[in-house]
Formats: C-alpha cells, structure tokens, sequence
C-alpha cells in the first residue's frame, strides 16, 4: 500500500523513468567527453583523464626524469594518475548525483517506496 492509500499513475511514473534514463545517459555522454587533469611535483607530472576514467594523456617534464631515480619518476606518475581520477571522481558525483536523487531517496522522483 503506498503513502494516504493512493495508487500511483503508472502512465506518469513510467514519463518520469523515461525522462530519468535520458538524463542519465545524457550525463554519461557528458562525463565522456570532459577531461579532468591532476599533477605531482609541482606539475612536473601531469596525467589527463575523463570524466567517466579513461587515461588519454601523461605528460612528463624533462626535469623530472632522473636515470638514478626512477623511483621517484614511477611515483610522480601514480600520484598524478591518482589526482586526476580523484577529479574525475569529483566530476562524476557533481554530475550524476542530482540524477540519482531523483531515483528515490528523500523527494526521490519516481514516489515508489525504496527506488
């Protein structure tokens, strides 16, 4: 039984699942085709990536590289991919949770209890 004994529209429930998926897969084309960027060393190291996590660029200045330590290298490269996922991350959520609140939630858009 729903909320004050009402049955739900199914005609205006099934309109807002198809507006919902629109937008979704409308903000997934846009997470896609926006690129994120994160550095280490003091830009030294430079990794460019998605929104949706693809990796498409890695930048390396020269000064960075050092034959004796590689290491280092190696380690700029994991922290600048790290921050540039963080990004994406972040570009992820900012995008795609005003979406998911209408999934159900508090005020959630479709009025079903639980979705």
């Amino acid at each position: 039984m729903f909320p004050g004994g009402q049955q739900p529209d199914l005609s205006q429930l099934m309109k807002q699942a198809q507006q919902m998926q629109q937008q979704l897969a409308a903000a997934q084309q846009e997470l896609a085709a926006t690129e994120v960027t994160g550095t280490a060393g003091g830009n030294l190291v430079s990794a460019t990536m998605t929104g949706d996590g693809d990796l498409t660029a890695l930048t390396i200045a020269p000064a960075a590289v050092d034959p004796d330590d590689l290491e280092t290298l190696q380690d700029l490269v994991v922290a600048a991919v790290r921050d540039a996922k963080r990004a994406a991350d972040e570009l992820t959520a900012s995008r795609m949770g005003p979406l998911a609140g209408g999934l159900g939630g508090p005020g959630g858009g479709l009025g079903l209890p639980g979705l």
